[in-house]
């Protein structure tokens, strides 16, 4: 399952990999209704290796529930997910999710909060210890990880949250709408040590999210969903360099992308 498939032939499910790049997530006959209604419906994708995906898509058109499936939350109804060939079980992932809050153990300091997938995988506490010092060098953390979460700011909390989401070394890191209950400094901050871990680790990611000049920013490969039932409206490359910085935003490449994503956005809304 690692060779890329192509599925230009079918119609409305244009190919996501181009054929230089490896699919590492292959996603085939996916099927998820609600109450009966169908959201994804014999719905194919490929998602490429070592590369920044960022989701975007009309409000309810299923981005998040997208994830969740490929992640093993919920249940999808029918079809195949597979890693590299291999199945979620037998792959390793991150997670960060949306809401910080809930997301943490309350009744955990925030360093058993970093280290509990790492315990779950039956690690010695030395190399626990070791993992997130680790963590705590590469983020330059300078608060007290001792602290339980609800005695840290929103932004700390997701800090932790994402440094959680790395303890393991993961194969895709999943990030649902991550700055969206951040303040904007914060954000700032986040965006730029995300963009320091994939320059580090080459790691897949997968961003949902409603920004989309957050979303053109962070991606290599802007995936576009249209409207329910939902099927893939395009692919968008954007294979700018890194480290990204203000320049960026203001570049030829990044406007003229932003301006076809939107234009695709905006058709599928006014459909």
């Amino acid at each position: 399952m690692n060779s890329v498939v192509d599925f230009s032939h079918v119609q409305h499910e244009p190919p996501a990999v181009p054929a230089a790049e490896r699919a590492h997530i292959t996603v085939r006959g996916l099927h998820k209704a609600f109450g009966g209604v169908p959201v994804y419906s014999d719905f194919n994708l490929d998602l490429p290796k070592g590369r920044v995906t960022c989701v975007f898509g009309p409000n309810g058109c299923g981005k998040s529930t997208l994830i969740n499936m490929i992640a093993g939350l919920i249940p999808h109804d029918a079809g195949d997910i597979l890693f590299d060939g291999k199945t979620l079980q037998q792959t390793t992932i991150g997670y960060v999710f949306q809401n910080y809050r809930e997301a943490l153990f309350p009744w955990m300091r925030a360093i058993d909060n970093i280290r509990y997938p790492l315990k779950l995988k039956g690690m010695s506490e030395a190399d626990c210890d070791a993992r997130v010092q680790e963590l705590i060098e590469s983020f330059d953390v300078r608060f007290d990880l001792n602290r339980y979460p609800y005695e840290f700011s929103g932004g700390q909390q997701q800090l932790i949250s994402i440094m959680r989401a790395l303890a393991p070394h993961p194969e895709v890191l999943f990030l649902d709408e991550p700055f969206s209950a951040l303040d904007y400094e914060m954000t700032l901050f986040i965006r730029e040590k995300l963009q320091e871990i994939f320059q580090a680790t080459g790691v897949t990611m997968i961003v949902v999210s409603h920004d989309l000049e957050e979303a053109v920013y962070l991606a290599n490969h802007i995936l576009l969903l249209t409207k329910r039932p939902t099927r893939v409206a395009d692919n968008v490359f954007f294979d700018a360099a890194r480290p990204r910085d203000l320049r960026t935003l203001s570049s030829d490449a990044f406007v003229r992308t932003k301006a076809r994503c939107l234009d695709i956005f905006q058709n599928e809304v006014r459909k």
